[in-house]
């Protein structure tokens, strides 16, 4: 087999989201699962939507995810380099004159109120696709001459051929077919010098060796302008994978005006995702391994990746499966890890600094299993910080006769010497005062002297909360 080489190309006209990202990950798969190179390039010809720092959003995100190019603009191989399109016009320049030369490309003098005109005309006539004329393919000197002095640009067209069939065998879909008679003759330079993305990609892609490509549904219809060229030059076309969509939990299109799922990889991050979940979430976006098992380290997913296992049907995104399996990751962490993690996500809520260190520790500690992520911890330790508010529920067992017999036992026994081993010996002895047991005993105890119904270990959150706090909220209930 020849070497796996396959790119991913974003345009930096935006941030890293999450279509880009799987697509970049399943590029990345595939090439270190045949021991091949990933190919980070960088299409940035739409300079006008070209948005300041979409280049280093999409370098940053992708090496946080753990999806590292072998090659990029930062790694240059000076075999393949550049690797930013803007800097590889001279190149397509050179190609576009040996397509004028051989005939398959043409000078295009129209102007885009001519275009427009023509492709009404043959809607109102009632094609339902509309193609270029062709008005300008067979233009004498005389004319190309006039239209010059006239101080018209010219577009570049590529003459597609004549009765013509296009068949590549998806890596996904199977066999597609497309008939050149559907495809009008295309542009590809535009009139400003810049070439279009369907010809830049083609010379790129043979220039760099690119064997493989995965990339998003939408660009099935592109796929036979692209075979046009590698036909032209007589290259080796290469292996075409078009990826299903990423739907919501409504089967709609993920789009950037969902609001129900977070669209871009930063946000995911800012959250409190970690990558390696990321990572192996979206693995499992479009692609599934044998068996059932769900969690995958990074090395695994490589060993595992196997192209004719790719789904046909769309994946969702399931957000409830994304925060399950980082909790998992998150309580695979060390205590320490764990610690080193989560800090900077209950230090931007709370004031951590008027904090004895020990407690801080603590605190962070008796949460590690229950967050599911970073973020998570601001509204799981905010108890400890502010006053809770009591909802209905807390009312209906502040409401219970048992509950305050619990509460004013508790409070008899409660220890000065404060400490988690103290307060079970008096929560020992509440039991055997009251003759309580379960939920009376438990929750009744909880929403008393925490004012929450759900919560930690009780004897370490109450430890936390600290004696005068637990004392007042005590003494205030027993004696309303």
């Amino acid at each position: 087999m020849e070497r796996v080489r396959v790119r991913y190309a974003p345009s930096p006209t935006g941030f890293l989201h999450i279509g880009n990202a799987r697509t970049a990950l399943f590029d990345y798969l595939i090439a270190k699962h045949y021991g091949g190179d990933f190919v980070l390039r960088i299409e940035d010809t739409d300079v006008e939507r070209n948005v300041e720092g979409g280049e280093a959003s999409q370098t940053y995100f992708l090496n946080w995810l753990g999806i590292e190019a072998d090659e990029s603009p930062d790694k240059p191989n000076a075999k393949y380099a550049p690797y930013r399109q803007m800097e590889r016009l001279d190149i397509y320049r050179e190609y576009t004159e040996k397509l004028l030369e051989s005939g398959h490309a043409y000078k295009c003098y129209c102007t885009s109120e001519e275009l427009e005109e023509d492709y009404n005309r043959q809607k109102e006539a009632g094609h339902a696709s509309t193609r270029y004329n062709q008005k300008c393919l067979h233009l004498d000197d005389a004319t190309k001459a006039s239209y010059e002095a006239e101080g018209r640009q010219h577009s570049i067209r590529l003459h597609v051929p004549e009765d013509q069939t296009y068949t590549f065998d998806d890596m996904v879909r199977g066999e597609i077919t497309f008939e050149s008679k559907d495809i009008g003759d295309w542009v590809i330079v535009k009139s400003n010098g810049i070439p279009t993305y369907n010809f830049a990609v083609v010379i790129d892609d043979h220039l760099m060796e690119i064997s493989h490509v995965f990339r998003g549904e939408e660009h099935i219809s592109n796929t036979p302008k692209q075979m046009m060229i590698f036909d032209m030059f007589n290259w080796e076309i290469p292996r075409y994978g078009h990826m299903t969509l990423i739907v919501n939990e409504n089967g709609k299109k993920l789009s950037k005006r969902d609001n129900s799922v977070m669209q871009f990889i930063s946000q995911y991050k800012d959250q409190g995702y970690l990558p390696e979940a990321m990572f192996n979430f979206m693995a499992l976006l479009g692609w599934s391994p044998k068996g059932e098992k769900e969690l995958f380290t990074k090395e695994e997913l490589i060993a595992e990746f196997d192209e004719s296992r790719l789904s046909k049907a769309p994946s969702m995104f399931d957000v409830t499966k994304l925060t399950w399996m980082n909790h998992q990751y998150l309580k695979e962490k060390s205590d320490a890890e764990w610690l080193e993690f989560v800090r900077p996500y209950a230090a931007a809520s709370h004031d951590l600094a008027a904090k004895d260190e020990a407690w801080v520790e603590k605190l962070l500690l008796l949460y590690k299993d229950q967050t599911q992520y970073g973020s998570e911890i601001g509204s799981l330790i905010e108890s400890f910080f502010n006053e809770p508010v009591i909802t209905e529920a807390e009312e209906e067992v502040l409401s219970w006769e048992t509950t305050k017999t619990v509460a004013a036992s508790f409070l008899k026994n409660l220890p000065e010497a404060w400490s988690v081993e103290a307060l079970k010996e008096a929560f020992n002895a509440t039991k055997k005062e009251t003759e309580l047991k379960g939920k009376p005993l438990f929750m009744g105890l909880r929403v008393s002297a925490t004012h929450q119904s759900h919560g930690p270990d009780l004897m370490s959150a109450l430890y936390l909360t600290g004696y005068d706090v637990v004392k007042k909220r005590l003494e205030t209930y027993v004696n309303a």
